[in-house]
């Protein structure tokens, strides 16, 4: 399964997110839920790097991408996360066996569960 982790201030801005996991759908290289989740998150990563001028804090390993965010108040960062956010809803929505989201709050320190 795959999950994702979505990190978030005591605002409720995202100051990152994680993804780890397999989601086990079909073979290696045949599948679409793995596909569709990497398409978003390493797009998500393009666009804060290239044009929200965000210089995210990227870790790849296998299975795994990371992405902290040391300046992530602009708009424009928040809007391409938010985009994100709301493609791996749907993949989840409509995957359930195969991806969770979880919200991560800082309010209380991080590691404090908003929302599954």
């Amino acid at each position: 399964m795959i999950q994702v982790e979505l990190y978030e201030d005591a605002q409720g801005l995202m100051v990152g997110f994680r993804v780890h996991g397999h989601a086990g759908f079909a073979p290696h290289g045949e599948d679409i839920v793995c596909a569709a989740v990497s398409a978003l998150t390493q797009t998500a990563v393009l666009g804060l790097a290239e044009h929200a001028g965000a210089q995210p804090r990227v870790d790849v390993q296998e299975g795994e991408l990371s992405c902290e965010l040391p300046s992530y108040e602009d708009q424009g960062v928040q809007l391409l996360l938010k985009t994100m956010v709301s493609g791996l809803e749907q993949i989840a929505a409509r995957y359930p066996d195969y991806v969770t989201l979880k919200r991560i709050s800082e309010k209380g320190g991080f590691g404090h569960d908003v929302s599954v």
